[in-house]
C-alpha cells in the first residue's frame, strides 16, 4: 500500500524572490511536485530539485487557467501517491490567495498538510514604493479588501461598512477601479483623496501611477495599467514620492516574468501552456 504524501501551501511573497522565508525555500527544496501560480517568481522554481515535477496552474486576464477544482484535484493525486507537494503561491496562502479552501479539502480527505506563511503583497507592495500603510499623524489603520468582485450583482465588498479614515488597500481591483473609486466617494471618501496604483510591485517591472481618486480611474486609463497591481487610498499614498527607496531600473529584466504576464509563452514548463498538460494528471 502506498504511503500518504504531504502537501506545503507555501506563501511566495509579493515577486521579490528573495522575499520568500528560509522555511518556504527549505519546503521547496524537498518537493517532489511543485504546483505553482501565474504570481510567483520564477527564480524560486530553481530552487526545486531536478527530479521535481513542476506544474503550472496560474489564473489571469485572458490566460487559460486550471480551475480552482482542479488545482485541488492536482494536489489530492498527487499526495496519495506518496509524493511531497509544495502549493506555491503568491504573497500569503491566505490573503485572499484561497489557500483555506485548500486546506478544508485536505483535511477532508485525511491528506496530511502544512502551511508556511508569506509576506502578503497587501503590505510589501506598499513598502517598495515609499508608501507605509500606517504612519503617525497620518493614518492609525488600514483596510484590506478584494477588487475582484467590487462590481455588480456578485460584489462582496460593503462599502458603506469601510472607515472613511485609514488606508484602504485593494488587492486585484485594476479591472474595477472606476467602480471602486465611485463607490467609494458615495460613501464619503474626499474626491481628493490621494491613491496609488503600483504595478508589478517589487520587481525590475515596477510601475507607480499617482491621482486623486476623482481622477485615478482615468490616469490608470491613460497609462494601460495592468494587472498584477495594488491599489492603495489614503493620505500615506502621497508619501511615495517623499520616501521612494526602490530603484527598479537597476534590477535585470526577466523575459521569462515578462512572458508570463503577458500571456504568450507556451511550450515549456514553466509557462501556462503547461496547465492543459498537466490538470489532468
Amino acid at each position: 500500500m502506498t504511503r500518504l504524501g504531504k502537501v506545503i501551501l507555501v506563501g511566495a511573497g509579493p515577486g521579490d524572490p528573495d522575499l520568500i522565508t528560509l522555511k518556504g525555500v527549505r519546503a521547496i527544496r524537498q518537493a517532489d511536485v511543485l504546483v505553482y501560480d501565474r504570481l510567483v517568481n520564477q527564480q524560486l522554481l530553481h530552487e526545486a530539485p531536478p527530479w521535481a515535477e513542476l506544474i503550472y496552474v496560474g489564473k489571469g486576464p485572458n490566460i487559460a487557467s486550471a480551475s480552482q477544482v482542479e488545482i485541488e484535484l492536482i494536489l489530492l493525486r498527487q499526495a496519495r501517491m506518496g509524493k511531497t507537494v509544495v502549493r506555491l503561491k503568491g504573497g500569503d496562502p491566505f490573503v485572499f490567495g484561497r489557500g483555506g479552501e485548500e486546506c478544508q479539502t485536505l483535511a477532508e480527505n485525511g491528506i496530511p498538510f502544512e502551511v508556511v506563511p508569506g509576506i502578503s503583497s497587501a503590505l510589501a507592495v506598499p513598502a517598495y514604493a515609499g508608501i507605509p500603510v500606517t504612519h503617525r499623524g497620518v493614518a492609525t489603520s488600514f483596510t484590506v479588501v478584494t477588487g475582484h468582485t467590487a462590481d455588480g450583482d456578485g460584489c462582496t465588498v460593503d462599502w458603506a461598512a469601510l472607515p472613511q479614515k485609514g488606508t484602504l488597500v485593494v488587492l486585484m481591483g485594476v479591472k474595477n477601479l472606476p467602480h471602486i473609486a465611485a463607490r467609494l466617494m458615495e460613501h464619503g471618501r474626499a474626491p481628493q483623496t490621494p491613491v496609488a496604483i503600483i504595478e508589478q510591485g517589487s520587481t525590475a517591472e515596477q510601475r507607480v501611477v499617482q491621482d486623486a481618486l476623482a481622477a485615478i480611474a482615468e490616469t490608470a486609463k491613460v497609462a494601460q495599467v495592468r494587472s498584477p497591481a495594488i491599489i492603495i487610498i489614503g493620505e500615506v499614498a502621497a508619501l511615495a514620492q517623499e520616501i521612494a527607496w526602490f530603484r527598479p531600473e537597476l534590477l535585470p529584466k526577466d523575459p521569462i516574468a515578462e512572458l508570463m504576464t503577458a500571456g504568450t509563452a507556451n511550450g515549456s514548463p514553466l509557462e501556462p501552456a503547461a496547465v492543459a498538460q498537466t490538470v489532468n494528471c
